[in-house]
């Protein structure tokens, strides 16, 4: 029997006997789940963390990307509601990864799903992303851009057997983005907000309007670094991912 969780959700080792909660991360546009490879290795044993894997990409290359936002969050929604766990859950969305966390975080509150809290990165609040051109629509304009942000490997730029299964998703989730619509709701989970001081596609204020989208407590925090901040080597945002996950479930508890 098919599992969707096991498709979906992707893990590369066994929580440790001290994990405290799960952490669930979602990738940028043409992004897969192994672009948090590194943040899952180094952050403490207290936290379990898996990343989505949406399709057409890696292992899903020949399943067809789905072609909005809120289509594919309610189908994530639907595999973390009935994902049995005994730990707290608190989500992360890096760039397009902040929209549909936000947008599942929205349909789980709406099933009645409590989360720990929600780490937005890189991204601008919902109702200034929804109806905007954010991208070239030219192939090799969008390839220029990808390689400016330093978010893709080098080598998969020079390779047309890397670059193939890429530029599809790619494009599939820049359209996705172009005409996303964000809900109306407003969610009731603590929200940390996390962003680079340089990066070229949002600025500080864009993000800090993501307070607007919780009646919960919210947290601007700035890092050094472009657009891809949190894999750049040295960061110092891996260890404040794990402060504020933890926090979060920390004040949980006090409540």
């Amino acid at each position: 029997m098919d599992d969707p969780a096991r498709r979906w959700l992707r893990r590369w080792w066994e929580p440790a006997a001290a994990a405290q909660v799960t952490l669930v991360c979602f990738p940028h546009a043409g992004g897969a789940a192994s672009s948090f490879v590194r943040l899952a290795r180094e952050l403490p044993a207290e936290i379990d963390t898996v990343a989505v894997q949406y399709p057409g990409r890696q292992e899903r290359h020949a399943e067809a990307p789905v072609p909005t936002i809120v289509g594919l969050a309610d189908r994530v929604a639907e595999v973390l509601a009935a994902r049995a766990s005994s730990l707290p859950t608190v989500l992360l969305g890096h760039s397009m990864g902040a929209i549909v966390a936000y947008e599942v975080a929205c349909r789980l509150a709406a099933r009645g799903v409590g989360l720990a809290g929600l780490i937005v990165s890189a991204a601008r609040a919902p109702t200034l992303v929804q109806g905007s051109r954010t991208h070239p629509a030219d192939d090799e304009e969008l390839l220029a851009e990808m390689r400016q942000l330093s978010g893709t490997e080098a080598c998969v730029f020079e390779d047309k057997k890397l670059l193939g299964p890429v530029l599809p998703a790619l494009r599939n989730d820049v359209t996705a983005i172009e005409t996303y619509q964000a809900s109306s709701a407003t969610v009731g989970y603590p929200i940390g907000i996390f962003i680079g001081d340089s990066d070229p596609l949002v600025s500080l204020e864009q993000a800090g309007a993501w307070s607007g989208v919780t009646t919960g407590e919210s947290s601007l925090q700035v890092f050094s670094g472009g657009h891809f901040y949190l894999t750049e080597p040295g960061s110092t945002a891996i260890g404040a991912v794990a402060t504020r996950v933890l926090s979060f479930v920390a004040d949980r508890c006090q409540r």
